[in-house]
């Protein structure tokens, strides 16, 4: 890290460092307490997610005391730079609770016009996925490679993820199954890190619902600064949650955009 005062990204890697140290404990333990956040249905929420957040928020406060904070479980604290951190301390906590290594923790930086660095972050298989202030990279087992997405034209040559095969409502499944009619794979249930293979070049298309900011504005950082597109159905922003579409080319995301758009 750079000396004396840490740049956006080193503050960004701190977080996440302290995030996996308060995560690693919990993952796969048989006595971890999950509560669940809904009434109707199941969101559930671990001690793991609450230490998590509260231990990135204290890497902001030593070091970035004048930006704003937004996060999961603890919600949104002002700031007076105009610049915003957006914290997902486990994104997947379905995954998490049932031992599959497909969980991450989200860190972005936004501003007026949306993300502009993030990491995603897989703690337990040390893999780790940055984009943002020039750079493209992840970190893993492999050791340190640039992040670039694939070329992949023709849209039934596509390989397609999403979280839940529902989607969202039935209207929004039925738009998504009309891009999976036509593209060469779909896969299901990969939460976060479905963003994170589309930016290291290994699938081409994610499309989701029902999103909060801070369940995509990471993404979207680290897939822009890779080469990719996220954007709502309809062509527009997606960093204030909803629905978006995540393409690796122009190519690609115009062919699953026209589809969606008239479904």
């Amino acid at each position: 890290m750079t000396p004396g005062r840490f740049s956006d990204l080193d503050i960004a890697e701190l977080m996440a460092d302290a995030a996996r140290s308060a995560i690693l404990p919990f993952f796969r333990s048989a006595d971890l307490d999950t509560q669940n956040k809904l009434q109707a249905g199941f969101d559930p929420v671990t001690v793991a997610d609450r230490a998590a957040e509260e231990a990135m928020r204290a890497v902001l406060r030593q070091h970035r005391p004048e930006d704003g904070i937004w996060g999961e479980e603890f919600g949104q604290e002002a700031g007076q730079s105009g610049r915003t951190w957006v914290l997902d301390p486990i994104d997947g906590t379905r995954a998490f609770i049932s031992g599959t290594p497909t969980w991450g923790v989200l860190i972005a930086l936004s501003g007026d016009n949306g993300p502009e660095l993030g990491i995603i972050d897989q703690p337990y298989i040390g893999e780790r996925f940055l984009g943002g202030g020039g750079e493209a990279r992840m970190s893993g087992p492999k050791g340190s490679v640039a992040l670039k997405t694939r070329d992949t034209k023709a849209l039934d040559q596509a390989l397609l993820f999403t979280t839940f095969p529902e989607v969202g409502t039935p209207e929004e499944g039925a738009a998504f199954r009309a891009v999976a009619e036509h593209v060469k794979l779909t896969r299901y249930g990969m939460d976060c890190y479905a963003y994170a293979l589309l930016a290291a070049g290994q699938i081409d298309l994610v499309i989701e619902a029902g999103l909060n900011a801070y369940d995509i504005q990471a993404p979207i950082a680290v897939i822009e600064a890779a080469g990719g597109i996220v954007t709502d159905w309809q062509g527009g922003p997606a960093h204030q949650g909803g629905r978006a579409l995540a393409a690796a080319n122009a190519d690609i995301h115009a062919a699953a955009l026209d589809i969606l758009a008239r479904a």
